[in-house]
């Protein structure tokens, strides 16, 4: 009898496993850069860069019934920052994801983990990915399905260690954040809803008694339409409560684009973007006016050259960007994008009448090898104005570009 049951238990365990779905691929994504005005004015008198960075990711998926994990290990290196004969490498193999989600009814799931947060256009959350580190969170995560109704319920709370006492968070990292967020999909439309309570971390140097988290909300929509050849999209966010310093936070994003398949090969979309920012730069009257895309893939927005916003232009003069892009298929593989950019600011530059901030050309070359390999060249050209050389306080007139390239293998190493 006993062997029986232990027969029974074995097929039982065994069927179990026959249910589940097990998958683990794998990603390696060398990317060279030549670097001569990249992100800010090139100075005068210093050599461009150059280099090779790369991403090596190994992601293991298991799946069954009512429970899902994923953890993605990846490893960040520029070609030479470790030597040959290295004890340790400089950044070391990390974790970029580590979550289950556990299904508790049919309409509902709690995800719990470090996990990427990516919403609609990736304007406000998103994954970051063009950085080879991307962009991750420590969260617990709700999330309702009821039809074509998908609402999350995201929330918080970091702290630098197991600690004994005190809750300060001295990591450069956000202290707790609380967000809701909406979306109704349509027939030809969709729309979403986010609200969002962001809590950073205050430290008084001089007196720890003052450490606080101080809380800023946002608020915005994002809404998108599809018929026939045309699509279109638009972003509008509010963001109000107080920022780290303690100034009272007004700001507003507004963007708009309209996409239209002239045929099966050729596409043309016209947009344009505006973020409020600060007259001269620089808070005044205890009053920040500029907006801030906190969690976004700010890369894939305002040109690619990344001039704004990614990790610069924060408490500024805003933007107002205005452009064109054309993407234009070949074949099946490979594709081209060209853009162009007018930048302005939406607030007053010192001592200067225009708000002229200069103009961007993007071009970016896609080519899929094989099926798991692709890739990717870029070349950007930005024309900088005397508005922009106050902005970035350097005033040197050089020549600004930036041209890379980046192939991605991302291979299927096994699945069940």
């Amino acid at each position: 009898m006993r062997f029986r049951n232990s027969i029974l238990s074995v097929l039982i365990s065994y069927s179990c496993l026959l249910n589940a779905q097990f998958t683990v691929d794998a990603e390696l994504r060398p990317r060279f850069e030549y670097r001569h005005g990249y992100r800010t004015i090139f100075p005068d008198n210093v050599n461009p860069a150059a280099f090779v960075s790369q991403r090596a990711r190994v992601n293991f998926s298991f799946e069954k019934e009512k429970l899902k994990l994923f953890l993605s290990g990846q490893d960040v290196r520029v070609w030479g920052d470790t030597p040959q004969l290295n004890l340790s490498d400089k950044n070391g193999f990390g974790l970029h994801q580590a979550w289950a989600e556990v299904v508790l009814n049919k309409n509902l799931a709690l995800r719990l983990g470090r996990q990427e947060l990516v919403y609609n256009d990736q304007r406000f959350f998103g994954s970051a990915g063009w950085a080879q580190q991307a962009r991750s969170h420590d969260l617990a995560l709700l999330k309702l399905r009821v039809g074509s109704l998908s609402v999350d319920f995201g929330f918080a709370f970091n702290q630098d260690a197991e600690n004994l006492t005190e809750t300060t968070l001295t990591s450069n990292t956000y202290k707790s954040i609380q967000y809701c967020w909406l979306d109704k999909r349509f027939k030809s439309s969709s729309i979403s809803l986010l609200v969002l309570n962001n809590g950073e971390q205050f430290i008084d140097e001089n007196n720890e008694e003052n450490n606080e988290t101080r809380y800023s909300q946002t608020i915005g929509t994002h809404f998108k339409y599809r018929k026939n050849k045309f699509k279109g999209i638009a972003n509008v966010y509010f963001q109000f409560g107080e920022d780290v310093l303690s100034n009272t936070l007004s700001s507003s994003l507004f963007g708009i684009e309209g996409q239209y398949a002239i045929n099966k090969d050729i596409k043309i979309s016209l947009g344009g973007e505006q973020q409020s920012g600060n007259d001269f730069g620089s808070v005044s009257n205890n009053k920040n006016k500029a907006f801030t895309p906190l969690y976004g893939t700010n890369h894939k927005f305002n040109g690619v050259i990344d001039y704004f916003y990614v990790g610069n232009h924060k408490n500024n003069v805003g933007l107002i960007d205005l452009y064109i892009k054309s993407q234009l298929l070949f074949n099946k593989r490979s594709d081209i994008t060209i853009a162009i950019h007018n930048f302005s600011s939406q607030a007053k530059i010192e001592s200067h009448n225009s708000k002229q901030l200069g103009a961007e050309i993007d071009l970016v070359f896609n080519y899929n090898l094989l099926d798991d390999v692709n890739l990717k060249m870029g070349y950007s050209q930005i024309f900088d104005s005397e508005g922009l050389r106050i902005v970035k306080n350097n005033f040197n007139k050089t020549n600004n570009n930036w041209a890379w390239a980046m192939l991605t293998i991302k291979p299927t190493l096994y699945k069940s």
